[in-house]
């Protein structure tokens, strides 16, 4: 059950627990720029980037946002807006250039200046160790797929946390490893870009590994307190029909979306429908004696991030897919609604389904909200000012969804919005807009939207206002 329940709705409108955290989201390729200053080494995001047609538009990161030389600018606007929380990525190439080794005296200062800032200005720092953004010598040696890529991501997790362990209450490992292993490496439209469906599987243990070794480097060098977590985006999953072919085919995405990853983690074994299906890929003797107990070390909350649920039926799915041995068997069909820029499927309900499903399968487990928001074709008008009604509209509805499953009995903790800023969208490049402020990549100008100023006033009253 909740540890701290909702008020009741009232005429002015839905409010949460006192101690309920709100936050802004954001990750290092993503924002910071300063790609090759201070020491920092490619990552595999870098590399990927520059492959003719792999990103919109040939974008990089190289820029950015420019957070790298704009932080204290950045950290003084969330503070103008009230925010409480605010969660981001450490560029493990900017902290260990070689992925092996000691680390960058520079680059660890950046951070050190990072998480000084926000505590000055009141603000609950939320550490991310590894945001996609692995070093590109690492991916030269095989990447995930290879073992040791696991060990040296808990040294790697050992010098940050010596450098910072003392001043960052809430450390992340991993942010949506599902990406990481088969957008990288089975479909091939996320950095490394492989297509490797085995490797896929590999890699996904591998990351798991790395999950469960960091858990231990951090319970040795940060404070009692420290809260130490994983961010996962889980699928929603709805079967397309009651038929039993519909619902076998959600099976399978559930073992490969969701499952993969919630059954070693919090149960110490991968499940044994997923090694079925996977069976000709790979005998999965990758996981050794050993391993599953590492990768189930206790964490203290997990991390959701949701946009859009999943509709699964029967049929198949083009290759190459995500999807190891599940694309003969599964396809998708878009759920009914309103899109984002992104052609997503705007339902709130299936927030409150996914943490409904994690009150029931995970009990006494903590959750945050690391991840909601919406892509739009934002702009500013002839004014200066941003105006997104469509956002305001979508992070309404989801916050009412957290709002419902914490009446529900459901252990939500906190909400971090995506994005604080417009920022590179991975291979979609700067061509969609998620942040709720603004930036003109030309001038660097932040212009807060609309949605920035409501949820400001979100945040200062402890809920959403009625209607």
């Amino acid at each position: 059950m909740t540890t701290t329940a909702p008020r009741p709705a009232t005429a002015s409108g839905l409010t949460f627990p006192p101690a309920f955290r709100w936050g802004a989201a954001t990750a290092a390729y993503q924002i910071e720029g300063a790609a090759d200053e201070d020491g920092r080494t490619p990552s595999i995001w870098d590399t990927f980037s520059r492959r003719p047609g792999a990103v919109r538009n040939g974008d990089t990161g190289d820029v950015a946002a420019d957070h790298y030389h704009r932080m204290r600018e950045d950290v003084a606007l969330m503070a103008s807006l009230g925010l409480k929380d605010y969660r981001f990525s450490v560029s493990w190439p900017r902290v260990q250039p070689a992925g092996r080794g000691p680390a960058s005296a520079k680059g660890l200062d950046f951070y050190r200046a990072l998480v000084d800032e926000l505590l000055a200005q009141g603000i609950r720092p939320m550490l991310t160790l590894y945001h996609w953004d692995l070093p590109q010598e690492l991916e030269d040696a095989g990447g995930w797929p290879e073992r040791d890529t696991a060990y040296r991501f808990a040294d790697y997790a050992e010098l940050v946390a010596g450098a910072l362990g003392d001043r960052v209450p809430t450390w992340t490992t991993l942010n949506e490893p599902w990406c990481a292993a088969f957008l990288g490496y089975a479909e091939g439209v996320h950095a490394p870009g492989r297509t490797e469906p085995a490797s896929a599987l590999r890699a996904a243990h591998h990351l798991n590994l790395a999950h469960g070794l960091a858990v231990g480097a951090l319970r040795e060098l940060t404070g009692p307190a420290s809260e130490i977590s994983l961010t996962l985006n889980l699928a929603a999953i709805r079967p397309l029909s009651d038929s039993p072919a519909d619902a076998e085919a959600a099976r399978r995405i559930d073992a490969l979306a969701n499952r993969v990853f919630l059954d070693p983690v919090f149960h110490g074994r991968y499940p044994e429908d997923l090694r079925a299906d996977t069976a000709q890929l790979t005998d999965w003797s990758f996981v050794r004696d050993g391993d599953l107990t590492t990768v189930s070390r206790p964490v203290d909350s997990l991390g959701i991030n949701y946009y859009t649920p999943t509709v699964v039926g029967a049929g198949s799915h083009p290759l190459p897919s995500p999807w190891p041995a599940a694309q003969d068997h599964a396809r998708f069909a878009p759920a009914p609604g309103p899109r984002t820029a992104m052609d997503w499927p705007v339902d709130a309900d299936g927030l409150y389904e996914l943490l409904v499903r994690l009150r029931d399968e995970l009990p006494g487990t903590a959750l945050l909200v690391t991840e909601n928001g919406a892509a739009y074709d934002d702009y500013a008008d002839p004014a200066g000012e941003v105006h997104d009604p469509e956002r305001i509209t979508y992070l309404t509805a989801h916050l009412g969804a957290v709002h419902r499953a914490l009446a529900a009995g459901v252990d939500v903790r906190g909400y971090f919005l995506w994005s604080l800023l417009d920022n590179f969208e991975w291979a979609y490049g700067y061509s969609k807009r998620f942040g709720m402020v603004h930036v003109d990549y030309a001038s660097q100008r932040r212009t807060p939207k609309d949605s920035a100023l409501w949820y400001a006033n979100v945040v200062a009253r402890g809920g959403l206002p009625r209607g």
